[in-house]
């Protein structure tokens, strides 16, 4: 367990929703083109990453619209190509691609970290196959908690997991396995919210929560991202 990591509440364009504006790792923190850089510089601050501006498909809607981890990055298929060639020139050595399906919100189709990706089980062999050569990781599709936008109901770093609070304890079994993590637990945020991913934006060593989270929630949160 990491006891250094650093949790804090906060709010994008005064919404607690933060995973919809944002991606993040330990390297880079992905945030929309024309955020207020002094803001969105103390936020990278915070998670010890490296600041980049970019849009998905001229939107701010980074959280639906992208996947990524250390080894790459999928990108909606509407995304542009001057988004692409602007994310590989500011991430080099990452593969970076548009996702190849018709579905549009891959960040909602599809939860990851370094070690593993669990996908919706709506996807079909060739989506699976993209995703493995980008993300370099092991693929299991699944239902989780009845959902299969298995993206919105995960959030994960490299220590632990947060899983909508339906999810059988089968399904968290399975997550930990998969994404070779210490702690997978079921949660909520901003007050309640099942869908976690909206409200949470971490690395492993630091977790940004959305402003309205409680304080029960956070103590959940703290101990999954921590590692137990």
């Amino acid at each position: 367990m990491d006891d250094n990591m650093e949790i804090h509440r906060v709010a994008l364009y005064n919404n607690p929703n933060i995973g919809i504006y944002s991606r993040a790792d330990d390297e880079f923190l992905l945030l929309p083109s024309g955020f207020p850089l002094e803001k969105g510089r103390r936020l990278a601050d915070l998670l010890g990453s490296s600041l980049i501006e970019i849009s998905v498909a001229g939107t701010r809607l980074l959280g639906p619209l992208s996947v990524m981890n250390r080894s790459g990055v999928l990108l909606s298929w509407m995304a542009g190509e001057e988004e692409l060639s602007a994310l590989r020139r500011a991430m080099p050595g990452r593969a970076i691609e548009r996702f190849r399906s018709r579905a549009t919100a891959v960040g909602n189709l599809l939860a990851a970290n370094d070690r593993g990706a669990i996908a919706s089980s709506s996807l079909g062999a060739q989506e699976l196959s993209q995703i493995r050569d980008v993300l370099d990781v092991e693929v299991e599709p699944m239902r989780v908690a009845g959902f299969s936008q298995v993206g919105a109901v995960i959030a994960a770093n490299n220590l632990g997991a947060l899983v909508h609070p339906l999810a059988s304890d089968d399904e968290l079994s399975r997550i930990a396995e998969v994404l070779r993590v210490r702690d997978v637990d079921r949660g909520t945020v901003n007050e309640g919210v099942p869908f976690v991913s909206s409200g949470i934006i971490a690395n492993d060593r630091a977790v940004l929560v959305g402003s309205k989270t409680t304080g029960p929630e956070l103590f959940i949160v703290s101990k999954v991202f921590k590692g137990g």
